[in-house]
């Protein structure tokens, strides 16, 4: 499970269900993240021996989105599909760029 902060705009979005993804650089900080996350899920099904790549081999993955830091932020769980693409700019993506997008699936309140 991720806990991710993000800027009031977009969780009013996604909790009124009008953005669908969220997106993430493409950098050791969030690579390491979502390895680590990845790895939770596919260790018991495909060996450490094997490449396990994103775009072969879509994550899923639980994303507790905070709106801000502290314990009382507003949090929605969602249900995410993780993958590398482009973003779409009115959701916050820079045109042309590739990014890590959590595709939202489900969100429920928390």
């Amino acid at each position: 499970m991720l806990i991710l902060p993000i800027k009031k705009k977009w969780f009013d979005m996604i909790q009124s269900g009008e953005k669908k993804e969220e997106y993430r650089e493409i950098k050791p900080y969030w690579t390491s993240r979502f390895n680590n996350e990845f790895d939770k899920i596919l260790k018991p099904i495909i060996p450490t021996n094997v490449k396990r790549d994103l775009r072969k081999y879509p994550l899923w993955l639980t994303v507790y989105f905070k709106n801000g830091y502290s314990k009382s932020s507003p949090a929605i769980k969602c249900k995410c599909k993780l993958k590398i693409g482009q973003g779409k700019e009115e959701w916050g993506a820079d045109r042309g760029k590739e990014y890590y997008v959590l595709e939202i699936l489900e969100v429920k309140d928390e």
